[in-house]
């Protein structure tokens, strides 16, 4: 046997750290390799559980805290069913009628579906569940967000079985990954699940290119690292962190960084085209979007508001301990009133399930005391997952320590997101890794025995965090809230300790039993300590509106008047304002216009004429603006709405109405519905024009000009004259996702108005030859008609704007900042 060989044999024998492992590949030969292959996984307890039963193991662990979701008897509410599963439907329903689903004209005026995060366009299983089914149900849109999870938990199980670590292990780490803190407690939020889903899957992939110097392997990592990137997520942002972080661990390891560095060089170029090619179009696209959007960055003070308290942490141990999950419990952790008395406002704007950490008690366990207080955190093996979730937790700790200013002001993109508390989400996911290598250490026989310092720490530290929690309870409410999930918290614990002990003398003589056990106390564990709540679990009933084929009776009613008032040149919006959080996309389901959303993104122009949020869920977010000053307003029957439905009468929302400025039309069992009869045509032929500074408008509202006569401009049109004899007329051929097709009807020429959200990657062509779209009357778009009958076609050309508008803001070409 020559050196190499009984080097790499003994590295194996050793069980040494995969980095040292990956190093002793690099430099011996094509046998050595095989040998090596063959001796390093050489966990003898992983070896005699097929891989194929640890997934079976897993299958039958995940669908058990899964099952109320996927039995249907829950549905995943809020931010779900608010955003995202509208976007599903849509795309679903564009696919059905062989439309792109590229742009939307069912909210905002319309919007840029392609570069927006939200839309799951790019998102491979809902393209799968929409192309399948035109009309989705709940039950399936909340599968494909447990599948997503459930794909994620695999992508650790092999990155484990890659390294010949304990199943056992791997079970804990997948579980805890799945269905701990914010994969839990904030699984509403789908395409940050999505995001961090792929993180394993990438981690597992690009561990294997860096150790094999596999190009393949390279490209497949890539593939995953560009559906990762495609999330546009901060999830997204810090998982990417996190494999830079990893591909840097991995040159540094041993002692030849360069070595190691060019052996990866092949992979990292392979999985850098491949990641290019998949995510590129989206992320250009998206950016552009951000700089003409209404928060083209986040300031550090609005950022810092979304940080985790550091009492948060306490919820690792006790899993609802300021009772976020019951309704029926006062809320006391920070931000809440009774935290506020107590302690002050602490400055920050989080929901109460973003504090929900907990991830199991055999992982707190395992990480607290194998890991820190035994010092196996350090371990070769494991020391990049200790120090990336050290970093992130200091990331999502935002303005309590002096790390995260220095991370908004040096990492690129972090300046782009609102809430470092989504950190959560990768921080728990890293300590799962943690966790689960701890607990293959553990039946491994890898675990140091405990000194006597490392037993008092092991007895102190759970005394410690249970008076700490029982201590700032009674400083806030009294003890009375803390201690049932305190209770609760020491049996669980108690538990795990007990499950540890007996595993280890089941993987003894049986390993698939001692896999068994450990993954069945993971599911009973995570299943009643994160069981459905508020936040996570509501009954579908409740979302009846949302269902393509839906009887509720107020979404037939505006149908039906819409379908009442329709006209050749007519496209009437709606507006649905203060009746349910998952009411204002709701256009997006059943195709009709709204005029607003719900979306943290809207492009400048629109929040500058209209004032309003993120979301018109509550009366109170129904603001108007100097051009929007009221329904009865140019520029509400400019946005041609027709039909307003109101959670409260009107009139609570807008003072200014008099009496016969809406007609009322029905008290539904959800809503006030009301009339505007004064709604504009979505196309208007018009003959007179004004020029006027936009800006201004903005500011200061409508000028004394009637809109059904005269269309406002920022510079004098060419071919028209003002006022010129002659009314014509404009009616729609189409009108789709991407194309409007108008004919018009213009004996003395004129402007064609089209009352759509000017946008530039939209391009206009008069009876095919191309045409100059003008924004109009603030944010709409215009066409100037030459004389006679013409058709006019607006077409949607994302690629090719978003390229053209890259180019021209690459050279400074003037006009490529006219949106702003």
């Amino acid at each position: 046997m020559d050196p190499a060989e009984r080097s790499a044999l003994s590295a194996a024998e050793d069980h040494s750290s995969w980095w040292h492992e990956a190093r002793a590949r690099a430099a011996i030969t094509p046998r050595a390799t095989l040998l090596l292959a063959a001796a390093g996984r050489a966990v003898v307890s992983a070896e005699r559980i097929p891989l194929v039963l640890t997934l079976a193991i897993f299958t039958l662990a995940f669908l058990l805290p899964a099952w109320p979701w996927l039995s249907g008897k829950v549905t995943i509410p809020w931010d779900a069913k608010s955003q995202f599963f509208p976007q599903a439907q849509f795309l679903a329903s564009s696919l059905a009628r062989g439309e792109w689903p590229w742009w939307s004209p069912n909210v905002f005026a319309g919007w840029a579906q392609i570069s927006d995060p939200q839309s799951l366009l790019f998102s491979p299983l809902h393209i799968l569940l929409a192309a399948w089914n035109a009309g989705i149900s709940l039950r399936g849109f909340d599968a494909v967000t447990f599948a997503y999870l459930f794909l994620g938990g695999l992508g650790i199980i092999f990155f484990f079985h890659d390294r010949g670590w304990h199943p056992g292990g791997a079970l804990v780490a997948a579980m805890a990954f799945a269905f701990g803190g914010s994969a839990s407690a904030r699984i509403q939020h789908t395409s940050q699940i999505i995001s961090l889903a792929y993180l394993p899957l990438a981690l597992w992939i690009l561990s294997r290119a860096l150790e094999r110097s596999s190009w393949r392997a390279g490209l497949a990592a890539g593939v995953i690292c560009g559906l990762l990137a495609m999330g546009r997520d901060q999830v997204a942002l810090l998982s990417l962190y996190v494999l830079a972080g990893f591909v840097l661990a991995h040159c540094m390891a041993g002692g030849q960084p360069l070595a190691r560095l060019r052996a990866s060089i092949k992979p990292l170029a392979a999985a850098t085209v491949s990641a290019s090619i998949i995510a590129a179009g989206p992320i250009i696209m998206t950016m552009l979007l951000a700089a003409r959007s209404n928060r083209p960055e986040i300031s550090f003070a609005s950022a810092a508001g979304g940080s985790i308290h550091p009492v948060h942490l306490l919820q690792f141990a006790f899993a609802d301990l300021f009772g976020a999950m019951d309704p029926n419990i006062e809320y006391w952790a920070p931000q809440s009133p009774i935290w506020d008395a107590a302690w002050g406002w602490p400055g920050l704007y989080l929901s109460q399930n973003m504090g929900l950490l907990y991830a199991g008690a055999l992982t707190l366990v395992a990480v607290v005391s194998f890991g820190l207080i035994r010092g196996l955190a350090w371990a070769r093996e494991i020391r990049f997952f200790s120090i990336a979730a050290a970093l992130v937790l200091l990331y999502a700790l935002g303005a309590y320590t002096p790390a995260f200013q220095l991370m908004y002001d040096v990492l690129p993109a972090v300046a782009l997101y609102r809430r470092p508390a989504d950190a959560t989400f990768v921080l728990v996911a890293l300590i799962a890794v943690m966790a689960g290598y701890f607990v293959h250490c553990w039946l491994a026989g890898k675990v140091p025995p405990a000194t006597s310092l490392q037993r008092a720490l092991e007895i102190g530290c759970p005394i410690c965090v249970i008076a700490s929690a029982l201590a700032l309870a009674h400083s806030v409410v009294g003890f009375g809230p803390a201690l049932i999930p305190v209770t609760i918290g020491i049996i669980f614990t108690a538990a795990a300790v007990a499950v540890l002990l007996l595993a280890r003398r089941i993987d003894a003589r049986w390993s698939a039993g001692a896999v068994g056990f450990i993954a069945t106390f993971m599911a009973l564990d995570l299943t009643w300590n994160n069981a459905p709540h508020v936040s996570t679990a509501l009954p579908p009933e409740q979302f009846e509106a949302l269902r393509p084929n839906t009887n509720d009776e107020t979404v037939r009613l505006i149908k039906a008047r819409l379908a009442d008032a329709a006209a050749p040149d007519r496209r009437d919006r709606v507006e649905l304002i203060g009746i349910a959080y998952h009411w204002p996309n709701l256009s997006l389901v059943h195709g009709f216009d709204h005029v607003f959303g719900h979306n943290p993104l809207r492009l400048h122009s629109f929040h500058e004429a209209t004032h309003v949020g993120d979301t018109v869920a509550i009366p109170s977010q129904r603001v108007f603006s100097p051009l929007y000053p009221s329904y009865r307003s140019a520029f509400a029957d400019l946005f041609g709405v027709r039909i307003i439905a109101t959670g409260v009468p009107v009139e609570e929302i807008d003072s200014s109405l008099k009496p016969g400025d809406l007609t009322f039309v029905a008290r539904t069992k959800d809503a006030f519905i009301y009339e505007n009869p004064r709604a504009l045509p979505r196309v208007m032929m018009l003959t007179d024009w004004r020029v006027a500074n936009f800006d201004e408008l903005l500011r200061s509202g409508w000028p004394p000009v009637d809109p059904r006569r005269t269309v406002l401009l920022e510079k004098a049109p060419s071919g028209v004259s003002r006022g010129a004899a002659g009314e014509g007329s404009a009616r729609l051929l189409r009108y789709a996702n991407t194309e409007v097709a108008v004919a018009v009807n213009a004996p003395a020429g004129g402007i064609l108005l089209l009352n759509d959200i000017w946008q530039p990657w939209w391009r206009a062509s008069i009876d095919g030859k191309d045409a100059e779209i003008l924004k109009a009357n603030g944010i709409f778009r215009a066409v100037v008609c030459p004389r006679g009958q013409h058709e006019i076609r607006f077409s949607f050309h994302p690629l090719a704007g978003a390229f053209a508008e890259l180019i021209g803001k690459l050279t400074h070409a003037p006009g490529t900042e006219r949106d702003r």
